[in-house]
């Protein structure tokens, strides 16, 4: 009997899974050389910036001259080609990254600009599309959408319509979120961004790189963002990051964040580290190989599905751009054994069954499957979905590839199983 056997992953289901996998040593090829790449540019970054065994230590209190924090921020600078970064681990999670990114470099009068369609769930509550507390919307600042085309083109038309003398900054959401249009991949935001920038120079060009980083060689700081921004508990973590927040880019813009994070006069001068930079530092050093895991687990996910009759997007062939794979079942109770599977393959809490729940932030009923060791963590084995039509699953993460395909061999295992119910 076999270790997969004694896991419950039938003899149908290993087979298909092998079968799968033989079919894709090449693409993993271009994976592992993609890995290798960020691997050496974010040792080449390090050793730029001296990192040094004191920069491991953290402060407390105010944490005034903090040496790891701020060879941190240099470190993300360096390998994101930008003037300046904020790193910490006082932003709690990526919606808090980009609220604080919107809110520290718009005022009232200024408009938002969306020109790739409906932002992420827990951002229509930051900008005021669904009324809330301290919204941008409550400061004065009005929001415009322009959608993507039938084929998830850009509508330059009218975008440029939508420009007007009071945009001020436009946001570039780079995942698909709960959507089924595709992954922008940097090449793609690179022509938007000088296509906005050929409109107006000044306007501020923000990018929301959530389950982007290092899935290229490049990254959208690379091709004339102003602001890029993400979550330490998605890919730059590497799965060690207990909490935190990114942004990198314009010296201006980040430092308008860092007053904003803190306060007016203080800004990147406090905020104590405590005893997380080593985890910090780990993580992201770690962070290329730990994407393409994750990448892998994308691929093999689409794969398997596509090839059992389920719509996958991205497809088993496209190229991708982030580690989300989302899988559209079209039935309740095929989304809810997915994540019932991803649960039971996780390392913590696999005895435990996931449950649709009304969660902060979202329209409708969200179930998740995350048995990780950070709470919340998507850069480990997950997957997540709204209770509503279509019935997507979104699945994301895997810090190791054997452990990834086992977590989507489960899911695929369950699906079956439901089948047949």
């Amino acid at each position: 009997m076999s270790i997969f056997n004694e896991l419950g992953i039938d003899e149908e289901t290993q087979k298909i899974s092998e079968e799968t996998c033989k079919r894709l040593t090449k693409r993993f090829e271009e994976i592992d050389r993609i890995a290798e790449y960020n691997q050496l540019k974010v040792l080449k970054a390090m050793q730029e910036c001296n990192v040094s065994e004191a920069c491991l230590l953290g402060t407390t209190g105010y944490g005034y001259n903090d040496i790891g924090r701020d060879t941190l921020e240099n470190v993300y600078a360096h390998t994101f080609h930008t003037e300046a970064a904020l790193v910490r681990a006082q932003i709690t999670c990526g919606t808090h990254a980009l609220a604080l990114a919107l809110m520290s470099n718009l005022r009232p009068g200024d408009e938002l600009l969306s020109p790739v369609g409906k932002p992420y769930d827990t951002l229509e509550e930051v900008i005021g599309i669904r009324p809330s507390k301290g919204s941008l919307a409550e400061y004065g600042v009005t929001y415009s959408q322009v959608d993507l085309l039938d084929d998830s083109e850009f509508d330059y038309d009218g975008i440029k319509k939508a420009i007007n003398e009071r945009t001020k900054l436009v946001t570039i959401q780079r995942s698909k979120g709960y959507q089924t249009r595709k992954t922008l991949s940097v090449e793609r935001i690179g022509e938007l961004i000088a296509f906005v920038k050929g409109i107006n120079p000044n306007i501020i060009c923000m990018v929301d790189n959530c389950y982007g980083e290092f899935t290229e060689k490049i990254e959208p700081s690379d091709v004339g963002a102003d602001m890029v921004v993400g979550s330490l508990i998605k890919n730059p973590g590497g799965g060690l990051a207990p909490i935190g927040g990114y942004i990198v880019g314009k010296k201006e813009c980040i430092e308008n964040a860092a007053y904003r994070l803190t306060s007016p006069g203080l800004g990147k001068e406090v905020g104590a580290s405590l005893g997380i930079l080593k985890d910090l530092y780990q993580g992201f050093f770690l962070a290329p190989t730990v994407t393409a895991s994750a990448l892998k687990g994308a691929i093999f996910a689409a794969n398997l599905f596509e090839d059992a009759g389920y719509d996958v997007i991205p497809d088993s062939t496209e190229s991708r751009h982030d580690i989300i794979q989302a899988i559209r079942f079209g039935n309740a109770n095929k989304l809810i054994a997915f994540c019932k599977g991803i649960q039971s393959a996780a390392p913590v809490d696999s005895f435990v069954t996931p449950e649709p729940w009304d969660m902060p932030g979202y329209d409708s009923q969200v179930i998740m499957a995350a048995g990780t060791f950070v709470s919340g963590s998507s850069i480990e084995l997950s997957a997540d979905g709204p209770l509503k039509p279509p019935y997507a699953v979104y699945f994301q993460g895997g810090l190791t590839w054997p452990h990834v395909k086992f977590g989507i061999m489960k899911a695929f295992q369950a699906v079956k199983d439901c089948d047949k119910m």
